[in-house]
């Protein structure tokens, strides 16, 4: 016996179903939106902490303060970090990306790195915040120092006609990057500002390059 043909008002009510079903489930929407928005949170938290770190200080910046330059809740700010401590640690988070200086001539160590940090300094104003709240407060200090001795001391040693003397000419290099960088981008030193990337490369290149390769003094 023949099975019956589908009554007229059976398919649309199939072609509803399957456009139902072919529908973006709207919680997944919110799903896909909600690490955009935690990212852009966490990108104004971190910013304004940055600048409040670096104009109040460790002790005097407030988690109500920085809160309040991100125009977010304070509650917020606990959430993502937990406490001053958390947040301090995460905004002076700082990866240099040094460049393995062995996969180039000997002669060109110097310039290759004084190049790297300058394009660095000028992109990313994280490194700029962080010397300004080194130079105000031991904390931020600390946390430079660490930096420099953690991410360049071990790329120095691969070049340096001495590793184990890679500590002092860190120290060495960094007085001249690191000075560099406080007279141009933080003091904003006319002079200083006024040289062109390749004018300052060529100017500190040599003095770099020495500290690098040359024997003990």
């Amino acid at each position: 016996m023949a099975e019956p043909a589908p009554s007229m008002d059976a398919a649309p009510d199939a072609a509803r179903a399957a456009t139902v079903e072919a529908l973006p489930d709207p919680a997944d929407a919110v799903d896909a939106a909600r690490p955009r928005r935690s990212d852009a949170t966490r990108a104004a938290i971190l910013a304004a902490a940055r600048d409040r770190f670096a104009a109040d200080g460790y002790e005097r910046a407030t988690i109500r303060a920085i809160a309040r330059d991100a125009a977010i809740d304070p509650s917020m700010v606990m959430r993502y970090y937990g406490n001053k401590a958390g947040l301090f640690a995460a905004a002076s988070e700082i990866e240099v990306h040094a460049p393995d200086l062995s996969h180039f001539p000997r002669d060109e160590a110097g310039a290759r790195l004084v190049r790297h940090f300058v394009e660095r300094w000028e992109c990313d104003e994280t490194l700029t915040a962080m010397m300004r709240v080194g130079v105000t407060n031991e904390a931020g200090a600390e946390r430079m120092r660490g930096v420099f001795a953690d991410q360049i001391e071990p790329v120095l040693a691969a070049v340096c006609p001495v590793p184990e003397e890679a500590p002092t000419r860190a120290a060495l290099i960094s007085s001249q990057i690191l000075g560099m960088a406080l007279c141009r981008y933080v003091l904003h030193i006319p002079p200083a500002v006024g040289l062109s990337r390749d004018e300052l490369i060529a100017w500190l290149a040599p003095t770099v390059q020495r500290y690098l390769t040359a024997e003990h003094p």
